[in-house]
């Protein structure tokens, strides 16, 4: 049985707007390709392959919020991590296009 919680696109706005979430709480599991294309600020880059050889990168006091292009790699992240013993993890649903949308972006 899974422990990470799903958390809503329009819910980490929020976190990060109150101050409740920090930018840095953030990581993206997409290719730097899609990064490029757009990403939210503050958040960090660690591709799904790199996540294993980069998991002392996470800081796990508080909540660590696993973002992707859709939902999809976000939820494998957050299942590995989970093995690995973290447990304050949030899978972003949605992923960054929800955010996108929400900003008023246009992402494919």
């Amino acid at each position: 049985m899974k422990k990470w919680q799903d958390v809503t696109p329009q819910k980490l706005l929020e976190l990060l707007e109150s101050g409740e979430a920090e930018s840095k709480q953030i990581i993206d599991v997409r290719e730097p390709f899609e990064w490029d294309y757009y990403h939210l600020e503050g958040s960090a880059l660690i591709p799904m392959n790199a996540v294993p050889s980069r998991m002392s990168e996470l800081d796990d006091t508080g909540p660590i919020y696993i973002v992707c292009a859709h939902g999809v790699r976000s939820v494998a992240v957050c299942n590995y991590l989970e093995e690995q013993g973290y447990s304050n993890l949030r899978n972003v649903s949605g992923g960054m296009a929800a955010i996108a949308s929400l900003k008023g972006f246009q992402y494919d």
